[in-house]
């Protein structure tokens, strides 16, 4: 899966020369929380709701509403922005953009083309609905978490004795465990597993857990 099939596309952008106003009059417009800053085509930086929030007057403030409009007026998108702005292309994968997140602490991604020019946004929601698509959690399917270990051909056993049931295969995801060995999740559409369980079970590969989902 794709960053391009997930992103929103042609994402709100705003110029550096604009006013702090003006960009917290468009995420509240547009009910977005980023704003990629682009001067000429080019990304320059990015400003964010927390920005905006982090030099918007105290409710304690003295000042009256028309000083505030008067200093909000004033200041400039420029003057807070975030010049180096995590990108990411557009050809790149869901997982790439879930790491390049992770490993910079950040809940959005600017999406950029080859030559560097802003064609999307890319969020932790759209990661968290890619792998809740991923998993088929909303289609209804079977699931199964085996323990394997790391060998060749535990995945063909398994997956054999579907094959021999007749059992199609919708998707299957494996990943490693602190505990040593790994886990290997399988989902299927099948109803009465029975014989599938007994099977597996008599090859050494018992269902650690089972779920029906929808």
């Amino acid at each position: 899966m794709f960053v391009a099939k997930r992103m929103t596309p042609n994402p709100k952008v705003i110029e550096s020369s604009a006013t702090i106003a003006d960009a917290s009059e468009m995420m509240r417009k547009y009910k977005i929380r980023r704003l990629p800053v682009v001067d000429d085509g080019r990304l320059v930086g990015i400003v964010t709701d927390r920005d905006l929030r982090s030099v918007s007057p105290s409710p304690a403030t003295t000042l009256s509403i028309f000083e505030l409009n008067y200093l909000l007026g004033k200041m400039q998108v420029k003057d807070i922005l975030h010049k180096d702005v995590v990108t990411i292309n557009v050809g790149a994968t869901i997982e790439e953009a879930a790491l390049t997140m992770s490993n910079h602490h950040i809940a959005g991604l600017v999406v950029v083309d080859a030559v560097g020019a802003v064609v999307g946004i890319i969020t932790e929601t759209d990661i968290f609905n890619s792998f809740v698509e991923i998993m088929g959690l909303k289609e209804g399917k079977t699931r199964f978490t085996f323990s394997v270990s790391d060998q060749v051909g535990v995945l063909h056993e398994i997956t054999g004795v579907f094959k021999d049931l007749n059992i199609n295969i919708s998707s299957l995801a494996s990943y490693t465990t602190d505990e040593g060995p790994g886990e290997l999740v399988i989902r299927f559409n099948a109803q009465d597993t029975g014989e599938l369980i007994q099977k597996l079970t008599a090859i050494g590969y018992p269902p650690l857990h089972t779920v029906q989902i929808g």
